[in-house]
């Protein structure tokens, strides 16, 4: 068993290395991950450069590739061939905070794991609901164990073809959490705010800003499940389109 570990905050993130410690013994683990962090990139592939890769060590003295390009790159150079063996399985994350809702277009953890669906291997993305105001490191070992269980019961069963995991884990000790929820997407409440500014020749520059996203709690929702205490599992599909708008827009006249 081949597993590829990524994320999206950057090859030394942490999480990245709980991920990878926690499934060492499932079978043989290759990470490759960003050089840099690139939270909230999307579903990047980047053709316009030459992507370079290269060897670092983690600090757990473990090797490790590393690419300039985004989480998607890493997935896609190491499907293409810049990894010989073949893979069977992509876990990316662990990312430091959920990734619920609509989330999931955004997110670098998430967008990592539908590559990998896209070049034909099941892929998981894990994140964890860490608390907007916790200013010390973060504990990840909990859903290291939770990716770990996901990841057996994954390679087990089978994902079915085009679907991909999105796991999200509370910021609880293991006796706390209260078991595993297959859930839906819920609904993401952003609260953006644009800071115009100026340079210092006068010329306008843009941060998008705001406080910290919330959700609905809803019952068989990403969202509502982490606020009970539960870890999500949302399974995914690449395949977006609407099928019930689609018998309205056959009614138009074309």
């Amino acid at each position: 068993m081949h597993i590829l570990v990524t994320n999206d905050d950057g090859v030394q993130a942490p999480g990245l290395l709980a991920l990878a410690q926690a499934v060492r013994d499932l079978g043989t683990v290759t990470v490759f991950a960003p050089d840099r962090n690139w939270s909230a990139s999307g579903h990047v592939k980047t053709m316009d450069r030459p992507l370079r890769a290269r060897q670092v060590t983690l600090s757990d003295g473990s090797p490790a590739l590393t690419t300039d390009g985004a989480p998607s790159d890493s997935v896609a150079l190491a499907l293409l061939g810049v990894v010989k063996e073949k893979i069977d399985l992509v876990l990316s994350g662990i990312n430091p905070h959920e990734n619920i809702g609509h989330d999931v277009t955004y997110s670098g953890t998430v967008t990592a794991a539908m590559e990998a669906v896209i070049g034909g291997v099941p892929g998981i993305a894990v994140s964890l609901n860490s608390p907007e105001e916790h200013l010390d490191p973060l504990d990840y070992s909990t859903a290291a164990r939770v990716a770990r269980r996901v990841a057996q019961k994954a390679l087990a069963g089978g994902l079915p073809e085009g679907v991909l995991l999105n796991v999200n884990v509370p910021y609880l000790k293991d006796d706390e959490i209260k078991g595993y929820a297959v859930t839906r997407q819920g609904l993401r409440l952003y609260r953006d705010e644009l800071d115009a500014r100026k340079d210092p020749r006068g010329k306008p520059y843009y941060w998008i800003g705001g406080d910290f996203p919330t959700g609905v709690i809803e019952e068989g929702t990403d969202f509502g499940a982490l606020k009970a205490g539960y870890v999500s599992i949302t399974p995914l599909q690449l395949d977006l389109t609407a099928r019930e708008a689609m018998e309205r827009l056959r009614k138009w006249e074309w």
